[in-house]
């Protein structure tokens, strides 16, 4: 299907150029493109209908890995290969590299970005379920000049579906970086290599100075509801020390508490056997990388 008419086309140098250009379109009618993996192919679906589209490619402070005052700050424009090979998100924030490795093939690694994934929130998708599982923060600035900044449990409102307004553009997502000694890691399987996840799981861990969890995020996608916390399997990760049985409380709790859906990729019974076999790899990986 070809998409339909697109009357404009703007690759502006500013953010004031970008509010400048969405100025005149009512809302709905211009689209902000990043990498354009997502959206492009809607566009050709007529999924979406831009009337404008603003090209954010010229846009280089959005491009910026940078740690500022303890706080580790991604540029919205910052591409899957950029993040997968930047040492600022090792250890603590391993979880964010594993998922860039892994999205898509090498085609969408070298154009996707992280502020287009987490944008588009689709429901099953690499990036958000690190972002959601990390705590990270998406900085947004709206075309009336306000800022505000949103958390990933309040960000992610469902498959395509967030809370950044039509009117705002996501600057960077940024990540505290732990007091204690944390560590993170993401597994993803999917159908072939480089498929979407069927089911995909981040774990996120830090610990007290005994070694001992003090604090868990876990996030799976794949469910059909897009990132989603995995509370239950959190609660069972306290105060241990990543030992099997605590790890296998864990996944039992998510998969009591998460509904594992059946369709053309999986069967619900399957979609719970990875979650114990990916949850149970992901979580030790997490808790090794926190102790070292």
């Amino acid at each position: 299907m070809y998409p339909a008419e697109i009357k404009e086309y703007h690759r502006p140098d500013s953010i004031n150029q970008v509010f400048e250009i969405m100025a005149h379109h009512d809302e709905g009618e211009s689209l902000l493109l990043a990498g354009g993996q997502s959206s492009m192919q809607a566009i050709k679906s007529r999924m979406l209908r831009p009337q404008c589209i603003i090209d954010l490619q010229n846009l280089q402070e959005l491009k910026t890995v940078k740690v500022e005052s303890g706080t580790l700050k991604i540029g919205a424009m910052v591409r899957y290969c950029e993040l997968a090979k930047n040492s600022a998100l090792d250890k603590n924030f391993t979880g964010l590299k594993d998922a860039a490795t892994h999205v898509g093939d090498r085609q969408v690694r070298n154009r996707g970005t992280i502020g287009g994934s987490v944008c588009w929130n689709y429901a099953a998708a690499c990036t958000p379920t690190a972002v959601l599982a990390l705590d990270g923060r998406m900085h947004l600035v709206s075309s009336k000049g306000d800022s505000r900044v949103v958390k990933a449990d309040d960000f992610f409102l469902g498959p395509l579906d967030t809370a950044k307004s039509e009117s705002d553009i996501l600057i960077c997502v940024s990540f505290e970086q732990p007091e204690t000694k944390a560590g993170s890691a993401y597994k993803k399987w999917g159908l072939v290599k480089d498929a979407l996840p069927v089911v995909g799981i981040c774990a996120f861990i830090k610990l007290d100075t005994s070694g001992l969890c003090c604090e868990a995020r876990i996030a799976v996608t794949g469910m059909g509801l897009g990132a989603q916390r995995a509370t239950a399997g959190e609660a069972a990760l306290l105060s241990s020390d990543g030992d099997p049985k605590s790890i296998e409380a864990a996944i039992d709790g998510i998969c009591a508490t998460i509904d594992a859906p059946t369709d053309l990729s999986a069967t619900s019974d399957y979609r719970y056997q990875l979650i114990r076999n990916l949850g149970f790899e992901v979580i030790q990986i997490a808790f090794k990388r926190a102790s070292i």
